[in-house]
């Protein structure tokens, strides 16, 4: 049961990543503005942010879709939902009203305050679900377990056909 519940979460995280990435790389100005409006960066690094972002989000989620490298993946995972749980407190306790930018958009949103706790509580378990994986595996189906996949040697067997007493006479 452990290896399906991985798997549904690799394959949950893969499609989230996958998505978040493509609705944003189709925008990359909106991508920009968005990471601007967090004001934590200077402009230059917000704006290589923003251009490489959803790209990252993309290889992470095929990465974990195909379940290779499932374990750096998941770390990368951990990492940004991390680093997003900061981003979202940060404007939530300077008082500034963005929308997260999660999944494209971003900018100026009235409501923000009231989402705000929604948006840190679901990167909180999303960053657990990639804590899982890289302390676990990919679960079933994974490119990591077929590539990867290390069979232990077999116990070498007594030959039934050697004296047993042959290595006593060395102890002698």
């Amino acid at each position: 049961m452990t290896s399906w519940l991985l798997l549904a979460i690799r394959a949950a995280l893969g499609v989230l990543w996958v998505w978040a990435g493509a609705v944003k790389i189709t925008d990359p100005y909106g991508a920009v503005l968005a990471v601007r409006a967090y004001q934590l960066l200077p402009g230059d690094v917000a704006e290589v942010v923003g251009h490489l972002l959803p790209s990252l989000e993309i290889v992470v989620g095929v990465a974990l879709l195909l379940g290779v490298l499932t374990r750096a993946s998941a770390a990368v995972s951990a990492v940004l939902f991390g680093a997003f749980v900061i981003g979202i407190a940060s404007v939530w306790q300077r008082g500034i009203l963005i929308d997260c930018g999660c999944f494209g958009g971003g900018g100026f949103d009235p409501d923000a305050a009231d989402k705000y706790p929604w948006e840190i509580a679901r990167d909180v378990v999303l960053l657990a679900a990639s804590l899982l994986l890289a302390w676990r595996d990919g679960g079933r189906w994974s490119l990591d377990a077929r590539l990867f996949r290390r069979t232990p040697e077999p116990d070498p067997q007594p030959d039934p056909h050697a004296d047993p007493h042959a290595d006593q006479g060395a102890l002698a």
